[in-house]
C-alpha cells in the first residue's frame, strides 16, 4: 500500500510527471494530515488550488482513499519521530509506520530518516 506525502497528492492533482511511477499502483491513500497541511499551504499563499477545488474535494478525489489510522497509535508513533520538528512530516511518517505502508515522497528528510521499507521515492 502507498500513502501519499502531501506534495505527492498535490502533484497527482496537477498531473505532474514526477508522480508517474505511482500510476502502477491500484490503491493509493491520503492522510488527514495531508488534508490539513494543504489547508495551511493555501491559507499562507504557498499553494493555490484550481478553481472549484477545496481541501474537501481533494480529500474525496477518486484517485485515492482517505485513511484514518487509530489516533492513539498514530500520535504515539509521531512522538517517537524526534528527528524532525515539522509536525506534518512527523504525522505522515508515523501514519506510514503505523499502517506498515510506504510513504510516496520526495522529501529528503523523510527519505533519509524513515526505514527504506517505509518509503517510495519520487
Amino acid at each position: 500500500m502507498i500513502l501519499l506525502d502531501t506534495h505527492a497528492a498535490i502533484w497527482l492533482a496537477q498531473g505532474h510527471r514526477r508522480v508517474r511511477p505511482l500510476e502502477r499502483f491500484v490503491r493509493l491513500y491520503l492522510s488527514p494530515a495531508s488534508v490539513l497541511e494543504v489547508q495551511f499551504l493555501v491559507e499562507t499563499g504557498r499553494v493555490r488550488l484550481a478553481r472549484g477545488v477545496s481541501t474537501a474535494t481533494l480529500a474525496g478525489d477518486e484517485r485515492w482513499r482517505l485513511d484514518e489510522p487509530p489516533p492513539g497509535r498514530w500520535f504515539e508513533q509521531a512522538a517517537e519521530l524526534s528527528w524532525t520538528r515539522d509536525p506534518f512530516d512527523r504525522l505522515l511518517g508515523a501514519h506510514a509506520l503505523v499502517r506498515g505502508w510506504r510513504l510516496a515522497t520526495a522529501d529528503e528528510t523523510l527519505l533519509g530518516r524513515l526505514p527504506s521499507t517505509a518509503v517510495f521515492e519520487l
